[in-house]
């Protein structure tokens, strides 16, 4: 669906992680008098814990009939504000101050002058999500929902080793996975059809990890997933798979199949990771969420 140019509210809530390595008194104060040139009036709230986020902007969303919140920070501050959102009523917009910045490679933000912007164009595009149920909780994501081995990785990541390392706290992680391999398989119901995998992928975005492309032909603005299925429990399989990430290859093979689908339900008590975070295990079921909102582009 092509882009459409709204009338935005004047008032505009900034959610800033001051933990994001992009992230500065400085930076806040520019972002602030930026905005205010464009029309806006900003109000700049800060983060102190990973449950502030959905808080203040679940607040925001009983607060404002058309809230329009801009998430700074990384991908795990956009998935915070976005399980704070009601379904249908806010616009978004992302400032990329994280490590990685997913969301903001894919559609296509090289910088925090370029999210500027945007939000100063006022161009929005509907925006779909995943919805991931699991043990009476619920939880949106917005790039990914990783089941097995990927969930085991994320969960595995020593914060510590996070401050320092960044995205190589995840390789760290892996390791270790990889020294207390599971090889119970998942039985995954795929809009009616039962698949068997060792891991899975369940793919709202095309990119993973920062600017590796997994699931080629996923459109973060279409409805539905497409789904990375690693069936062989053999180590070689995802040792293929990273080296075709590695090297920008298609990541499809006789171990690794992608496929399409809008509803799953996996089976087992496997770890699940939603857009970079542990969030639990299964069993659980996902589905795409349509119109969850509108997002700056």
């Amino acid at each position: 669906m092509a882009e459409r140019r709204n009338e935005l509210p004047t008032h505009c809530a900034v959610i800033m992680n001051p933990a994001a390595g992009g992230y500065s008194e400085r930076k806040a104060a520019e972002v602030a008098a930026a905005l205010e040139g464009c029309g806006f009036a900003p109000e700049i709230f800060l983060t102190r814990q990973a449950a502030d986020a959905p808080r203040l902007a679940r607040w925001l969303c009983a607060e404002r009939r058309e809230p329009f919140i801009i998430a700074g920070g990384g991908d795990g501050t956009v998935n915070g504000v976005l399980n704070g959102l009601a379904p249908g009523v806010a616009t978004l917009a992302v400032l990329p101050l994280g490590t990685s910045n997913v969301l903001a490679r894919e559609v296509g933000i090289g910088s925090m002058a370029d999210a500027l912007g945007r939000i100063a164009r006022r161009a929005t595009r509907p925006l779909p999500v995943g919805l991931l149920e699991m043990a009476g909780e619920s939880r949106y994501f917005l790039l990914m929902a990783g089941i097995g081995f990927d969930g085991a990785v994320v969960e595995g990541v020593r914060l510590g080793e996070k401050k320092w390392l960044k995205q190589g706290a995840y390789l760290l992680s892996a390791v270790r996975c990889l020294g207390n391999w599971e090889r119970q398989p998942l039985e995954i119901i795929a809009d009616g059809a039962v698949r068997e995998c060792h891991s899975a992928v369940v793919c709202n975005a095309s990119r993973y990890g920062g600017g590796f492309v997994l699931a080629r032909g996923a459109d973060i603005f279409a409805p539905g997933f497409r789904v990375v299925c690693v069936k062989s429990a053999a180590r070689r399989g995802y040792l293929r798979l990273t080296l075709a990430l590695l090297t920008g290859r298609d990541v499809a093979s006789p171990v690794v199949e992608v496929f399409a689908a809008r509803e799953l339900a996996i089976s087992g008590g496997r770890a699940i990771q939603a857009d970079g975070d542990f969030v639990g295990r299964g069993p659980a079921l996902i589905r795409t969420v349509e119109r969850f909102a509108r997002l700056i582009v």
